[in-house]
């Protein structure tokens, strides 16, 4: 069988567990999936948000692990920041925190997974090597609000007559201005010019006769839609 290695970033500001992280996902057994066999090589490690977006850029890792509270900010921060700058890699929330808004404003960002630190190191690894396969990972007790979440943005965003107002790019748009990226970040994302992204914004704020930003995150809150 097949031996492939999964390259991770470990991003959490408390070095003893990074320490422990790296102990568990490094001497867990090969995972096996898709006909082949994994090991995970933990190749850089950071402990804040800054730090975690430089070495991600830098070591184009397959899979980033990463802690849901940083100093100076969070993991959505870190995807976000990443994914402005090019980065391609997955995303596994790692965390103590079960809480509702914790969960979803990570996965909102890009997350693929969200896992809670009781996990055991056998699991872990698991959950990173199905998240670099593809799959999105929760711990149990997390799936069922998530599903039902998201589920209810999809309702509502397939009912709502304003929503209706604006084509399919105007609401990529619309989301990212909702969740604070700026023009360039919203570029980069969709692969379009900083102009045209000001153009869709205009028409955004036009269509939905708002007037700022602001109105427009409070709008999109409201409706579950970000």
């Amino acid at each position: 069988m097949t031996v492939d290695t999964v390259r991770v970033v470990l991003v959490d500001d408390h070095a003893i567990v990074r320490d422990g992280v790296r102990a568990a996902v490094s001497g867990a057994d090969p995972v096996r999936l898709g006909g082949r066999e994994w090991n995970i090589e933990v190749i850089d490690e950071a402990a804040d948000v800054a730090e975690a977006i430089e070495s991600i850029v830098r070591t184009k890792p397959d899979v980033v692990v990463c802690d849901v509270h940083l100093p100076s900010g969070n993991a959505a921060a870190v995807i976000r920041g990443a994914v402005a700058r090019g980065v391609t890699a997955k995303f596994l929330a790692l965390s103590v925190s079960d809480a509702a808004d914790d969960v979803i404003e990570v996965i909102r960002a890009g997350a693929r997974g969200y896992v809670t630190k009781s996990i055991d190191g056998e699991e872990l690894a698991d959950a990173v090597v199905r998240i670099h396969a593809g799959d999105a990972v929760f711990s149990p007790l997390l799936a069922g609000f998530v599903l039902d979440t998201f589920s209810a943005d999809l309702d509502t965003a397939a009912t709502d007559p304003e929503l209706d107002l604006l084509t399919a790019r105007e609401q990529e748009v619309m989301r990212h201005l909702a969740r604070g990226y700026t023009y360039r970040e919203i570029a980069s994302q969709l692969t379009i010019s900083v102009k045209t992204v000001e153009t869709h914004a205009s028409a955004v704020l036009r269509k939905l006769q708002l007037s700022n930003r602001g109105e427009l995150t409070r709008w999109a809150a409201d409706r579950r839609i970000v």
